[in-house]
Order: C-alpha cells, then sequence, then structure tokens
C-alpha cells in the first residue's frame, strides 16, 4: 500500500503559475489520497482547467480522460498533477514538450501494491524529486538511485550498471533541455532525506 500526501502549498502554488491545469487522481483502493485538501487547493490555485480520474497510471485510461479537456490543457503552460510518483511519470510522458509538476509526496505502507500497468516506477521514498527533474524519476531511472547528475560511467547513453538501460540522467537533462528548464539542474546539492521513507 502507499499513501500520499500534499506537498506545502507554498512549494506548489510557485510551480503552478497563473496558467496550469490540474489533474488529480483519486487513486487505486489501495491508495490513501487527500481528495478534500487538493480540491481545496485547486481552488485557491484558479486552475486554467481541471480533472478528476482514476488509474490515470494507466496510459489508455490516460489519453481518454485528457482527450475531453484538449483545448484547455493546450492552453495551458503547465500540468500539475495531484497523485502519486506513477501518475506523475504517466502524464509527464503524454507531455514531451509541456512542464509537469507533483503535487504530492508518495510515502509506502505495508502491505499490498496492487499492480501497475507500465514501466514507471515510483519508490515512494516520501521525497518526491520529479518537480526538479522533469517529470522523471532519478531514483528509480538511475541504477544508482543519483539525485545530483549522472556518475560519469554512461557511455553512448547506456547505463554503466545495465547495459540495456538508457542512462536515467540523460534522459533527464534531454527533458529539462526540450523544456527549457536546464537551470533546475543548478539547485543546491541534494541529500537525500531516507528518513522520509516511512510514512508520518
Amino acid at each position: 500500500m502507499l499513501i500520499t500526501k500534499l506537498k506545502d502549498k507554498d512549494a506548489i502554488a510557485p510551480l503552478a503559475g497563473n496558467n496550469a491545469f490540474v489533474i488529480i487522481c483519486e487513486g487505486c483502493k489501495e491508495v490513501y489520497f487527500p481528495e478534500e485538501e487538493a480540491a481545496q487547493l485547486c481552488d485557491e490555485l484558479a486552475a486554467k482547467g481541471s480533472m478528476t480520474s482514476e488509474y490515470i497510471c494507466n496510459p489508455d485510461n490516460l489519453a481518454f480522460q485528457l482527450g475531453k479537456h484538449t483545448d484547455k490543457l493546450n492552453s495551458a503552460d503547465t500540468v500539475l498533477v495531484f497523485s502519486c510518483g506513477v501518475g506523475v511519470q504517466t502524464v509527464s510522458a503524454s507531455f514531451p514538450d509541456k512542464k509537469v509538476f507533483a503535487a504530492c509526496d508518495t510515502y509506502a505502507l505495508p502491505g499490498d501494491q496492487g499492480v501497475t500497468p507500465l514501466e514507471y516506477d515510483c519508490d515512494q521514498c516520501g521525497e518526491c524529486h520529479l518537480n526538479n527533474t522533469g517529470g522523471i524519476c532519478p531514483i528509480t531511472a538511475c541504477s544508482k538511485s543519483l539525485v545530483n547528475g549522472q556518475c560519469g560511467g554512461s557511455k553512448d547513453g547506456k547505463c554503466e550498471v545495465d547495459k540495456d538501460m538508457e542512462c536515467g540522467w540523460e534522459r533527464i537533462y534531454r527533458r529539462l533541455e526540450k523544456m527549457e528548464m536546464l537551470d533546475t539542474l543548478m539547485y543546491p546539492v541534494k541529500i537525500r532525506n531516507f528518513a522520509a521513507d516511512a510514512a508520518e
């Protein structure tokens, strides 16, 4: 099982800006999601538009739901996602040229995790880095779970640990470059907070 918790409002508001589309995932049955808090924050942000769905981690379902909001999505500068890390990564992959931000952190709880229908993964580390890395998780996309950039061991875009795996940090760099967000790589050095792995 897992639990999603809203990030601080002061951290979310600047990401949303004045022209954001909000996606709220009500989650799987084994996921706790703060529905009331998310709805309230969505109202306060005065978003360009919003949609609520279940299982946005399923690309087919997500594409169907997004199709109902094409005009508002196209005119939005950013997409703000209230879900676990898998949902954020699925939305990010759907918008290669748009800024996608996570509004929640994800914490692991004991119990059945359910089945995710795609390759994206969330380590449920409680300290989501997706907003600094273009919606690609450095914990799961990098064999070494590095949060401050690549190790330097990759060759021809492939990971030195797994030759069949694309270097996660090269993917992150290309994504940030496309979104003109390379300045986020200059954020202060991150020390991974392993204490956040456990839900409060």
